[in-house]
């Protein structure tokens, strides 16, 4: 029952932008932080952003500091992570999951995630 469900993904231009959704069913969102992950091949995946259950908290890898926003509408039961300036180092899968703390370990199966592609 307990589904996650990314999209907005797709080939970019280096200095682009992607809007990326996580979508969620058979659980309350909204009562656990949000978290976006990636992972490029032959990498580990790496927590990109997390947001607490209230959206009043957040947090971010160094590396996406300053071009990268997290949100969540509560009442769509969806987290959303708004990219900009993008770079070729961006490229990776993007997936999203829950987690009971700040930094937590995802607590959800993993969804299918949505390629983000950044070239010239």
């Amino acid at each position: 029952q307990v589904q996650l469900v990314e999209s907005g993904g797709g080939l970019v231009q280096p200095g682009g932008s992607l809007r990326l959704s996580c979508a969620a069913s058979g659980f309350t969102f909204s009562n656990y932080v949000g978290s976006w992950y990636r992972q490029a091949p032959g990498k580990e995946r790496e927590l990109v952003a997390d947001i607490g259950p209230t959206g009043s908290g957040t947090n971010y890898a160094d590396s996406v500091k300053g071009r990268f926003t997290i949100s969540r509408d509560s009442r769509k039961n969806t987290v959303y992570l708004q990219m900009n300036s993008l770079k070729s180092e961006d490229t990776a899968m993007y997936y999203c999951n829950a987690a009971r703390h700040y930094y937590g370990d995802p607590i959800q199966p993993w969804g299918q995630g949505t390629q983000v592609t950044v070239s010239s």
